[in-house]
């Protein structure tokens, strides 16, 4: 009898809610504004008996929100989606507008009817601490056990905004969404970064952060990928953390941490994206993404494909002192790197029930490039009378690399809201084969006499395991518990063995002495805690992270070994935030970072993969401990304009830094870059980013850094530099114009500033050789360039769901890597461009139809009442 009345009861809620919405599953515009993306979430829970704690099946369950009715010209209430509880008592809405206030209503036969305001807690400002993931737990609100006949339980309201804009700005984080940058559209991740605010990106696409390189993440997980192996359309949003808590890693040194969140939709029935793209050099490109939910699987993929052409040039002066002649060399360059590369991405959510979530992620990447590079190189010997000799080097290559990744995730929400556990295992392996040859011809006149012909074969592998949980607990709704644990297990292979050609025989000739081969592993332990406190106006975290680490290093040719640990250390942190009147916010923090040295800084042997620049690392290396201090206010404005200015200092020891050093081992003078610890440095800055609304169609996001650094080297070997100060601006104009059409324009500038040290020549994400590193050094520095980007968009059928752009890169072709160096014995000024004014012409399709009736769905009846505009995810 009770089943029976029960669904009487659900027949008139939903004859009930058909009437209030005759158009339900017709015209589908949605919330977010004339074809503009909705952002979803869901409210899910569990009923059960006050008395007994056994769950309540059949409770009914609705959510409703109080609308403007046109024709009578009051206010009503209207059920925007609601269901029966199932026989565990759960109950789960899905795809409910994020913006907006809610009333859930809860009845059943037997027991007391209660009402109760809901909302998603979207906290507009950024969440403190800087958590990765606050965005999407926001969205996915667990109500807990909702008990019947006993005191309400009130949830917490917030107001949301009612669009996503490109850059959402917090006091200790940003966030920058991908989906809003046309300029970047049909490119790679570094394209997404140059239009970053506080982010510099140099030609060769490593990225800075206040003039340090980051570390990069995606999607919360260290990667084996380089910035220009990721395709800016499968990038959802970029993180910027710029001060970490003890939560996150503490390696980084200097750096923050760069966070690149993926794809990823949850939205119940079916959404994709398929697009298109082609460039003033031919280059194409094309990828689709495709989601399905149905009950408690989410499934959900994407393919993109791209292919490359870029051509860079340059000119090198140098000039060098070992020995009692003087030799000036004169290079120009010519280089083009052809091939492609494709990049795959899926896997699955399986709700086990309203608490519990397994997810399985994996990704594959693979490209093959053919650089080809064209030099010619002029010496001139200053003797009496002067000798010149000029010679042309000719290198052919091809990369191929492979990169994969899986990660396994486990979920666990508690009854409390906001109590949660995680853990996660995440697996990346990365591969490459190089082969190169180089062809020296050396000439006497216009006559070659002489020629070299070397081959080098290369190979390698990197893996890396972490494995991680961690448990959060809101011990009352102003205070929380953070902790947890982590591992990571990372290792290095590498071959490279060089050959000579020998004319005799017409053939090649291995090479020992320059041949080398170099295996590493090092582990990492750590373990943290954070405290969270809100008193009044008034809030702090303070935290303690723990790390050890050790470095086994093996010469398989050698049969030597090298082992380098790395003792327990300590990392605090600490954040306090003191809210004013009018929406204006000050936040004091520290923290303590660690930097280790890498695979290529603490390799014993000289790398001659290019013999006009030959590397050598430093076994001997430790690692550098940062401490960062940073003072930061927010203003948010009536208008929602949004300013931050923060003021910060670094200091660092045992910093790593590079060294230029004459060696006599080769038979003959050379210079050899390696890398030592200097005693100290340090950093301070000024940053300022604002948003503005200046009218309804423009939008204006700037950002200025002032900063100067300086390294203390007891070397007296090493020039000495001046200090100066340096700046860095960088603005984005967003225009909304009539008929569908957008227009985006960015331009950023970099002054004359201190050349870093080479420590991470590596990092930042690119593709390596760039000039941006850490902060300064006594060697040089790199001359001021600025370039201007720009794209127009138009969006057309119905709901906008497609769209075509036009975006062009460098457009006044100014953009350069013009760098001045000098050490002991050398004093050299390089000039590179790359890729100026490249156009790319983008085609982009929405679709989707969130109707969960399509795969025959039960027990949600109001699912019709969704968009079916398709759409990126939120």
């Amino acid at each position: 009898m009770r089943i029976l009345l029960a669904g009487i009861v659900f027949l008139l809620f939903g004859v009930r809610l058909h009437a209030q919405n005759p158009q339900a599953g017709g015209n589908h515009g949605g919330g977010a504004g004339r074809g503009g993306q909705q952002m979803t979430g869901r409210f899910y829970g569990k009923i059960v008996d006050s008395l007994t704690n056994k769950p309540i099946e059949f409770a009914s369950v609705q959510l409703i929100q109080t609308r403007y009715d046109s024709v009578k010209k009051a206010r009503k209430e209207v059920i925007v989606n609601g269901m029966l509880t199932k026989a565990n008592g759960e109950f789960s809405l899905e795809n409910v507008p994020a913006f907006g206030q809610y009333k859930l209503k809860i009845s059943v036969i037997g027991f007391k009817a209660i009402e109760r305001p809901v909302a998603f807690a979207f906290n507009r400002g950024g969440n403190s601490g800087g958590d990765m993931s606050s965005m999407i737990s926001a969205l996915d609100k667990d109500l807990g056990n909702i008990k019947l006949f006993i005191e309400d339980k009130v949830l917490g309201n917030v107001t949301v905004t009612s669009s996503k804009p490109l850059f959402e700005m917090g006091i200790d984080k940003k966030v920058f969404n991908v989906d809003k940058n046309i300029v970047s559209a049909g490119g790679t991740g570094v394209d997404v970064m140059r239009n970053v605010p506080s982010l510099n990106v140099d030609i060769d696409g490593n990225v800075t952060l206040r003039n340090n390189a980051p570390q990069i993440f995606v999607d919360g997980r260290p990667t084996t990928m380089t910035l220009d192996q990721i395709p800016a359309d499968a990038i959802e949003s970029v993180e910027i953390i710029t001060n970490p808590s003890a939560k996150y890693d503490a390696s980084g040194g200097t750096a923050g941490i760069l966070n690149i969140v993926l794809k990823k939709n949850r939205k119940v029935g079916y959404n994709g994206n398929l697009r298109a793209n082609t460039d003033s050099r031919g280059r194409i490109g094309a990828g689709a993404d495709i989601n399905m939910r149905q009950n408690k699987i989410n499934i959900f993929a994407s393919l993109n494909f791209n292919q490359r052409k870029s051509i860079s040039n340059g000119e090198t002066e140098r000039s060098t002192f070992l020995t009692d002649t003087t030799t000036k060399l004169t290079q120009n360059d010519k280089s083009t790197w052809k091939g492609d590369f494709g990049f795959a991405r899926g896997g699955f959510d399986y709700f086990i029930n309203n608490r519990n979530t397994i997810s399985v992620t994996g990704n594959f990447g693979r490209g093959e490039m053919k650089p080809h590079s064209e030099s010619d190189i002029y010496t001139d010997y200053l003797l009496t009378p002067p000798v010149t000799a000029f010679s042309e080097r000719n290198s052919i290559s091809k990369n191929i690399f492979r990169n994969t990744g899986l990660q396994l995730s486990f979920k666990h929400n508690f009854p409390k809201s906001g109590q949660e556990l995680t853990a996660d295992v995440t697996y990346n392996k990365g591969t490459n084969t190089n082969i190169n040859t180089i062809t020296t011809n050396y000439y006497t006149g216009s006559t070659a006499n002489d020629q070299y012909i070397q081959r080098q074969n290369g190979s390698g592998d990197n893996k890396n395991i972490i494995i991680q949980s961690d448990y959060t607990n809101p011990i009352t709704d102003k205070m929380k518990i953070e902790m947890g644990v982590r591992a990571a297990i990372r290792q290095n292979n590498s071959v490279n063995d060089f050959y000579i050609y020998d004319k005799s025989i017409n053939d090649y000739i291995y090479n020992p002495v320059q041949s080398n081969s170099y295996n590493s592993k090092d582990h990492v332990y750590a373990a943290y805690t954070t405290f969270t406190n809100q008193l009044k106006n008034f809030g702090y975290q303070v935290g303690l992270r723990a790390e050890s680490s050790n470095y086994d290093g093996f010469l398989p040719a050698k049969n030597e070994s090298f082992k380098t640990n790395f003792p327990l250390s300590f990392f605090p942190s600490a954040f306090l935030s003191q809210k004013f009147r009018n929406d204006q916010e000050m936040q004091l923090n520290y923290t303590r970072r660690i930097n280790r040295p890498n695979f290529w800084q603490l390799y014993p042997y000289i790398d001659y993969s290019d013999s006009l620049n030959l590397r050598r690392g430093n076994p001997d290396l430790k690692p550098e401990f940062t401490n960062s201090l940073e003072l930061s206010y927010q203003k948010i404005f009536k208008n929602k304009d949004n300013f931050i200015a923060s003021v910060y200092f670094k200091n660092t020891n045992h910093l790593i830094t590079s060294t230029l050093k004459p060696d006599s081992s080769l038979g003959k003078p050379v210079l050899i870059s390696s890398y030592i610890n200097a005693n100290s440095s340090y950093v301070t800055g000024l940053e300022l980013i604002s948003k503005n609304k200046i009218t309804k169609w423009w939008d204006l996001t700037s950002n200025f850094n002032l900063y100067t650094s300086k390294i203390k080297i007891d070397d007296p070997n090493q020039p000495k530099q001046n200090q100066f100060a340096s700046w860095f601006a960088k603005i984005n104009n967003s225009f909304k114009l009539p008929k569908n059409f957008s227009i985006q324009l960015s331009g950023d500038y970099q002054s004359k500033t201190i050349l870093p040290p080479g420590g991470s020549l590596s990092g930042g994400g690119g593709r390596g050789g760039g000039f941006f590193g850490q902060p300064s050094a006594s060697q040089g520095y790199i001359r001021p360039n600025y370039g201007v980007d720009a794209a127009v968009r138009f969006e057309f059928l119905k709901n906008r769901v497609a769209s075509i752009s036009l975006n062009v890169n460098d457009i006044f072709r100014t953009r350069k890597q013009d760098i001045h160096s000098e050490s002991y014995g050398f004093v050299q000024d390089a000039v590179r461009r790359r890729d100026p004014q490249v156009f790319r012409l983008n085609f982009n399709w929405r679709f989707g139809k969130f109707d969960a009736s399509l795969f025959k769905r039960k027990n949600n009846k109001s699912d019709n009442l969704q968009n079916d505009n398709g759409g990126a995810t939120f």
